[in-house]
């Protein structure tokens, strides 16, 4: 037992590295200015939000496809969906509101209280929408639904066990380093495929210069 909770400790605080580079090559994005409670949103600044250490349930390709979708409706490139924007994107989705259903939609994961919807609490909809805390009939299930963003997890949070937890805490972050590996080996090929198509070229160069 003490073998597996230093191996997840090791491996959770590696992990932890690993996104904090990424992150920073990945640059900025609607993420890091949208903590709720003003942290990292627009004139806030104290702490910067990590969609990937604060979700991990989720895979990085599964962020990407939330910020993707949450910057084709940031209409104003603020980083927030106010109501306005939340309206449009249901009717986009097919599923309209009322007034008051889309000002019921906000509140449910509007922690800050701002009437907005900030990055940080729009993945707070998908979070509750894996974990099954969202009612049928609700406007948020409507919008987690229709996106088609696959929130299906074997996260921590359903462990039936410490030991249980512990190990599925171990198979995500060898998940996120296969997803290192995997997005690495890929620029390697392409910049092996530009080399190649460079040397094609002085190639052909040479031959017409003869």
């Amino acid at each position: 037992m003490a073998a597996a909770e230093e191996l997840a400790g090791r491996l959770g605080r590696r992990l932890q590295l690993r996104e904090g580079e990424a992150e920073a090559a990945a640059g900025p994005g609607p993420g890091p200015r949208a903590a709720g409670g003003g942290e990292g949103s627009p004139g806030g600044g104290r702490r910067v939000f990590s969609p990937g250490g604060e979700f991990r349930e989720f895979s990085r390709r599964q962020l990407r496809d939330m910020e993707r979708l949450f910057r084709q409706y940031d209409a104003g490139r603020d980083g927030f969906i106010d109501l306005m924007e939340l309206k449009l994107m249901m009717e986009k989705l097919g599923a309209p509101q009322t007034h008051l259903g889309l000002k019921n939609m906000i509140k449910e994961v509007d922690e800050d209280l701002d009437s907005k919807l900030s990055f940080r609490e729009f993945l707070l909809i998908f979070r509750k929408a894996a974990a099954g805390e969202l009612r049928e009939d609700s406007g948020l299930h409507a919008l987690a639904r229709l996106s088609e963003i696959d929130v299906s997890t074997e996260g921590v949070k359903g462990a039936k066990s410490f030991f249980e937890a512990k190990v599925q805490a171990i198979s995500e972050a060898s998940r996120f380093e296969e997803e290192i590996k995997a997005e690495q080996e890929e620029k390697k090929k392409q910049a092996e495929e530009l080399k190649q198509r460079k040397a094609a070229f002085k190639e052909l160069q040479s031959t017409f210069k003869q």
